[in-house]
Order: structure tokens, then C-alpha cells, then sequence
């Protein structure tokens, strides 16, 4: 058996700040025991209208990472962070820049994601609309990470919308689903727990969701209740108070194998053709 940690934070404009909570809470999932930790989306720097200045400071975000994994001996699911190029290194010509996941290890980054699912969409809460294709620019691949403890597939916070996503992950070996999270206040409260389950139930992937949570500027309010579901889609723990916080919960490969043997969805899954 595995503990995994779920971070939940208040992040601001402030790298700086942010990073002091970051280092926070990487030492409380180390003192609980914990393999991994997992970030929300925009963790380092939640600044609307920055993520070109945030992402030209990409490289030395990352390296910075990479030591606290090291220092920790924790791998670390770094939420997003806005990068200018493309995984195969070219330069997003037109001004945008893309949302990307990394899965950090203590020695290394295994793995990076660039969120396909982007936010477009018109919400009834203060900011009104949400155009995140003007700014960003979605990315084509699935990424599967191997790990001591399980492969994690890798989402970003709308791809939790979308259950094909989750199957592909799935059926690429993912045995954990993480789903780094800013999720609005409106949308969270009706459906961020929702998610986090059915797509567990899906896929029989754990699903660890790491979530914003309050006020970023005088705008943009965020849901947070951090959670966490097994394997069987059953909620295992959710944070329920304001501002950062965490969550240790247990993950057992070998039980999950049992879970789908008896279960055996994947294999009775039919392409039907309407």
C-alpha cells in the first residue's frame, strides 16, 4: 500500500509566496509518509493575463521543482504550469502558450502533459465568460507516467468532463487518475465531486482531484473540496475548510487488480454505432 497526498491552495500572483506554501505542505505529505504529492492548477502563480510572463520563467520553475522533489524525496505531480513551447520544442508563434502538467520524481521530470480540453465556456458567476483558447493553446497527446507505486495518467481540471479521456488512460495502463483543478465556484458546486467520482468509476482508476480554493483578485473565485476517490468510484476523503490544506489517502495496487478482475469492464466495454 501507497499514501498519496492531495494539496488544496489559495494561490496569488506572488511566486514567491506561493512557493513558502508549496514547501509547506511538501513537508506535512512527507511527515505523513506520503509517495506523492499533488498541486492544483496555476499552484506556482495565479495571475490572469501573466501566463506569458510566468511562462518565460518555465525552465528555472521546473528546476526548482526538481530540487524540492530531490530535498523531499517525493514525486510530485506539478499542476500546471504555462510553458511557450511545445514538447518537441518549438516556440507557440501567435502569443499563446500552453497548460502543462509535469510529473516530477526525486531524481527527475518523467512525464509532461499539455491539457487538450480547454475552457470555453459562458458561466453566471462574476467573471461571466471564460475563453481559455485565446490564451492557450491545447495539446494533442495522452500521457501515461510510470511509477514505483502505479502509472498516473495525467489530466487537467475541464479534461474531467470527459470520460473517453479517462478510458484512454485507462486502457493505456493508468492505474491513478490525477486531475489538477481550478475549477470556478459556480461549476465546482454542482458537479466537482461528481466528476471525481465517475470518472473513477469509469475507468477503475484512483482519481486524485487538487483543487484551488477562494478569491484570486477581486474577480475569480475558485470551489477547492481537494478530493479524493478509490477505485471502486467511493469518495475517500474531501477537504471541506478554506485556503491550503491536505489530504494522505491509501492506494493499494493490489486491491485495485482485484477491483477489475471482478468487475471486468474494459473487457466488456462495446463501440456502439448509432
Amino acid at each position: 500500500m501507497t499514501l498519496l497526498s492531495v494539496a488544496q491552495m489559495n494561490s496569488q500572483n506572488d511566486i514567491e509566496d506561493n512557493f513558502k506554501v508549496i514547501e509547506s505542505l511538501m513537508q506535512q505529505s512527507q511527515a505523513q509518509g506520503a509517495s506523492l504529492i499533488v498541486f492544483p492548477e496555476n499552484f506556482v502563480c495565479f495571475a490572469a493575463g501573466k501566463q506569458r510572463e510566468t511562462a518565460a520563467q518555465f525552465e528555472v520553475i521546473q528546476q526548482r521543482l526538481e530540487q524540492l522533489a530531490h530535498q523531499y524525496q517525493l514525486w510530485i505531480i506539478a499542476g500546471t504550469l504555462p510553458c511557450p513551447y511545445r514538447p518537441d520544442g518549438s516556440i507557440i508563434e501567435d502569443g499563446r502558450v500552453r497548460t502543462v502538467s509535469l510529473c516530477i520524481s526525486p531524481e527527475r521530470t518523467e512525464a509532461r502533459y499539455d491539457k487538450i480540453h480547454l475552457f470555453d465556456v459562458q458561466v453566471g458567476d462574476a467573471v461571466g465568460g471564460y475563453q481559455e483558447s485565446k490564451f492557450f493553446e491545447p495539446g494533442t497527446h495522452t500521457v501515461v507516467a510510470k511509477t514505483p507505486f502505479g502509472n498516473i495518467g495525467l489530466m487537467v481540471c475541464y479534461d474531467l468532463r470527459f470520460p473517453e479521456l479517462a478510458l484512454k488512460l485507462r486502457a493505456q495502463g493508468a492505474n491513478i487518475l490525477t486531475a489538477p483543478a481550478a475549477f470556478t465556484y459556480t461549476t465546482g458546486e454542482m458537479h466537482w465531486q461528481l466528476l471525481l467520482q465517475a470518472r473513477a468509476i469509469d475507468s477503475q482508476c484512483a482519481v486524485l482531484g487538487s483543487a484551488q480554493q477562494g478569491w484570486h483578485g477581486e474577480k475569480r473565485q475558485t470551489w477547492g473540496h481537494t478530493g479524493a476517490a478509490n477505485s471502486r468510484g467511493e469518495l475517500q476523503e474531501m477537504i471541506q475548510t478554506e485556503g491550503a490544506g491536505l489530504i494522505t489517502v491509501p492506494f493499494d495496487l493490489v486491491e485495485q487488480v482485484k477491483i477489475r478482475e471482478s468487475m471486468p469492464l474494459m473487457q466488456h466495454r462495446v463501440l456502439i454505432q448509432y
